[in-house]
């Protein structure tokens, strides 16, 4: 595998290396999915479950970044951060292992590509988010000069990703993983009053609810406690689609925490306005 330069990158060599990844993952991730595993849970009080085919696939994802890019940064869900200059490229193996090992096929592998400032904070690039069962594969790419969103699918060509206009919440339909997630926290209320307003709210899909977004199926994505890993690689194809993706104060959702997206920008701006009331 040919070493390139960090002022090589762009979106066409980006694009072609993110496929290679993603095909790389899937190699793994499909021959174990809906097979028996060995389950292992990263908390003693609590159950955040990885399996072998998360660790496998982020070691292997690793290896061809480093080969191929050696200067670069890199963060990846099992295996921690390394340093690097330039450019840093964010991994999530499996998103939604829980649906994984439960045999959902609403888990995907996130791939993220984001220059590293002068002050050493990240601008997402590019994304890449794949779930090979059901064989779609989503691509976004941000810059100052060009812009994309796209889903290719075994079963259709490639079409061009579009969110759709829904100004006002009592016609929104409203996605997060788990509701539960909110209840007993100190944002419960806010939760409550947001989820209660909307037409329709659908529970579950991890990362896939955010590719529903930008596909302009569903209007609302609101979740708290996300890690970097579990959104830098959404943020290009949401942005890129025409949707808003911000943290619950209206700023970069880059390094997780609680995040809001809505495919229309009046919708978006009424729910932080909600939020901040």
């Amino acid at each position: 595998m040919m070493t390139e330069l960090s002022s090589e990158i762009n979106k066409a060599s980006a694009f072609v290396f993110a496929n290679e990844l993603a095909d790389a993952a899937a190699e793994i991730t499909i021959p174990l999915f809906r097979q028996p595993l060995d389950i292992s849970s990263k908390l003693q009080d609590g159950f955040d479950p990885v399996t072998k085919a998360d660790k496998d696939t982020e070691q292997k994802l690793r290896s061809m970044i480093e080969a191929r890019y050696p200067d670069h940064a890199i963060l990846g869900e099992e295996f921690g951060f390394k340093v690097g200059t330039g450019y840093q490229w964010t991994i999530d193996p499996i998103d939604g292992t829980r649906a994984y090992i439960s045999g959902m096929p609403s888990w995907g592998t996130l791939i993220a590509l984001s220059k590293i400032t002068e002050d050493g904070s990240l601008t997402s690039l590019m994304g890449l988010a794949d779930q090979p069962y059901i064989k779609e594969r989503y691509f976004g790419w941000m810059s100052d000069d060009t812009s994309e969103a796209s889903l290719t699918s075994e079963r259709k060509d490639k079409k061009t990703l579009v969110t759709r206009s829904c100004q006002a919440l009592e016609a929104a339909v409203l996605a997060t993983t788990d509701s539960n997630l909110f209840i007993n926290t100190p944002t419960e209320s806010l939760w409550l009053n947001i989820s209660s307003q909307t037409r329709l709210n659908r529970y579950g899909g991890d990362w896939y609810n955010y590719m529903l977004l930008a596909g302009g199926h569903i209007d609302v994505v609101i979740e708290q406690g996300l890690q970097a890993y579990d959104i830098q690689a959404l943020i290009p194809i949401i942005s890129a689609a025409g949707g808003q993706v911000s943290d619950w104060q209206g700023n970069t959702p880059i390094e997780g925490g609680e995040v809001l997206a809505c495919g229309d920008a009046n919708l978006h701006a009424q729910i932080i306005g909600l939020i901040n009331a």
